[in-house]
């Protein structure tokens, strides 16, 4: 399936879910409150422009192979007619409800991608996030996905019960070992009403701020990159509901992403600043699509070099000639 395809989602909240994790509220974060059933995908799918080839059925949410195989098969054959017309489907699990037999039904039924909640590789996180499974069954799930010629995207978090950015590195190093096609990253968000929230208000947890994921997530990032997997998630997708006060607290921020890159920016251009003289001027020329992110958000970066360099006057430069992917910054001094 092309990066590009057009995605079609079908939200199953909590389905076949035999654990509620304590960061967790996927009713209120999807907006589905009903199961999702036969008529709910050909809605969907129905819904969707263009041809079957160029879409993909993704069920999120869940832990499709958890729920008991009637029910997968319902909503399978559901997308019969879009796989039949060359469209694909992926699914949504947890780590310990795989097995060779499940994913043989589905790749017949059409899947051909499998996202795996991992959320650490740190068995103490896993344990107080209430996960209900362990750093070796993501690992043995990994490699059934892979045996089987599945497509394999796997899910981290950051900032849960007992983690800290050693552990977080740890587990971007040993789930990029697990060689995936695509990782999705979210930083932990406190949600009202869940069990993460109640935490947090009895001082059982200490919350995970937007600036400190955005650091985390930034030393993360190159684990992935230097082996050219690509991260296609990074924060929870913005909603009317998270903004308007669902998320209590924790790393959420509706352009989290942005966050994060203007503070890689900034992070390159302090090492270029450096390594110049300490007064002139100086150009950081980016591609003209990362300009904004370079100044970073309402000019923080701007600022923040400014102060940094009060001896340099900088000038941030759009340049068309510089790749538009990753990190790509250079200072020429004038004068």
């Amino acid at each position: 399936m092309s990066p590009r395809a057009r995605i079609c989602p079908v939200f199953v909240p909590h389905l076949g879910c035999p654990h509620r994790c304590v960061f967790c509220d996927q009713n209120t974060i999807s907006g589905a409150e009903a199961p999702a059933d036969a008529e709910t995908v050909r809605r969907a799918l129905a819904g969707i422009p263009g041809p079957a080839a160029e879409t993909e059925l993704a069920f999120y949410g869940g832990s499709f192979t958890a729920v008991p195989e009637r029910v997968q098969r319902e909503l399978l054959d559901a997308a019969a007619d879009h796989v039949a017309a060359g469209g694909t489907v992926r699914v949504s699990t947890r780590p310990d409800a795989v097995t060779e037999e499940n994913l043989s039904f589905l790749k017949a039924k059409g899947v051909r991608t499998v996202e795996l909640g991992c959320q650490s590789m740190d068995d103490g996180v896993l344990l107080a996030s209430r996960r209900g499974h362990t750093a070796r069954d993501v690992r043995n799930a990994a490699a059934l996905v892979k045996r089987a010629g599945l497509r394999l995207i796997l899910q981290m978090m950051t900032g849960l019960p007992g983690d800290t950015e050693e552990k977080t590195l740890a587990t971007a190093r040993e789930l990029a070992a697990l060689e995936p096609d695509g990782v999705r990253i979210y930083p932990a968000v406190i949600l009202k009403g869940t069990e993460l929230y109640r935490m947090w208000k009895a001082g059982e947890y200490r919350e995970h701020t937007v600036e400190e994921a955005a650091r985390w997530c930034a030393a993360v990032l190159p684990v992935f990159e230097e082996r050219g997997m690509p991260v296609i998630r990074l924060g929870l997708n913005p909603s009317e509901e998270l903004s308007g006060g669902l998320a209590a607290g924790g790393a959420y921020h509706p352009a989290f992403g942005q966050v994060v890159a203007s503070l890689r920016f900034l992070e390159a251009e302090r090492r270029l600043l450096a390594d110049g003289p300490d007064a002139g001027e100086a150009d950081i020329l980016v591609h003209p699509s990362r300009l904004s992110e370079a100044v970073g958000h309402g000019g923080s970066n701007r600022k923040t070099l400014t102060r940094e360099f009060p001896g340099t006057k900088l000038r941030f430069l759009p340049d068309g000639t510089l790749p538009e992917g990753g990190i790509a910054v250079e200072i020429r001094r004038r004068g």
